[in-house]
């Protein structure tokens, strides 16, 4: 299984970086209908900082960001699961395929979390400069904002129709 097809399918949601019930029953070769039924017989194996049912605006607001397709009508949300859901999942699927995926799933996770945190330091220095450029770029863009103004004020000055008394030579 790759690595990076498995990166694809965590998406961070409520804060947390989770993958959704539909895309692991994929990688397990599973329903999706099967996995929510082992989920809800073992479902004190799953708090909820391990699983959640998204909101229909939060599934709304991902399909929109991901293009997922209609999923032919579901009829209950998705469930999502945290790195320690997905860890969980493992003790109910014991097939050597769910392992399989679950080793390969927690690599993922863990490359996720290596990789921000190598590079925080380097999103925190992006993040003061867009602070302080974007100051200075708004300054600069009111002034632009302001002369173009003012020339448009001009040449509808020029443009607009006197009205009165023409002297010659004026």
């Amino acid at each position: 299984m790759k690595l990076q097809l498995i990166k694809n399918k965590i998406y961070e949601i409520r804060g947390h970086k989770v993958m959704l019930d539909f895309d692991l029953a994929e990688l397990y070769n599973t329903e999706t209908r099967i996995l929510k039924q082992s989920v809800k017989r073992n479902i004190k194996r799953f708090p909820d900082d391990f699983m959640f049912e998204l909101t229909k605006i939060e599934f709304d607001a991902l399909r929109s960001q991901i293009v997922i397709s209609n999923r032919g009508g579901l009829r209950y949300m998705p469930y999502a699961f945290t790195e320690q859901g997905v860890a969980m999942l493992s003790g109910i699927l014991n097939s050597d395929k769910a392992i399989e995926i679950n080793i390969t799933i927690m690599r993922a996770f863990v490359f996720i979390r290596n990789y921000a945190l190598t590079h925080k330091d380097l999103t925190e220095k992006l993040k003061k400069m867009e602070r302080k450029y974007n100051q200075k770029f708004s300054d600069i863009d009111a002034a632009i904002t302001y002369l173009l103004q003012k020339d448009q004020e001009e040449v509808s000055q020029k443009k607009r129709k006197r009205i009165g008394f023409k002297i010659k030579g004026q």
